[in-house]
């Protein structure tokens, strides 16, 4: 099992809380830094199969509808894969 934390404590900026993704979950060179972007790599590229989500509660006012959409996306993918050899699965933290 490949667990990952993705930690976004105190992200001020959109290009910020990408790289941190981007880090986290070890998607491509080729990631497009949006959330359409995200879904792909989320659905496609990532070999993860729990993500502990940190700090969620505290990026910028101006992230927050962002970070919503975000943890939706992971609720999805959570959905989409549950009934599969290769479930998904992610708590939040803060």
């Amino acid at each position: 099992m490949k667990i990952a934390t993705l930690d976004v404590t105190g992200c001020q900026y959109l290009d910020e809380l990408h790289k941190r993704i981007k880090d986290a979950l070890d998607f491509p060179d080729y990631y497009g830094e949006n959330l359409d972007a995200f879904w792909d790599c989320l659905n496609t590229d990532c070999d993860v199969d729990f993500v502990t989500i940190v700090g969620s509660s505290t990026v910028a006012k101006e992230l927050q509808p962002t970070m919503q959409e975000i943890l939706a996306m992971f609720e999805e993918n959570k959905q989409d894969w549950a009934d599969s050899d290769c479930p998904f699965d992610y708590e939040v933290v803060s």
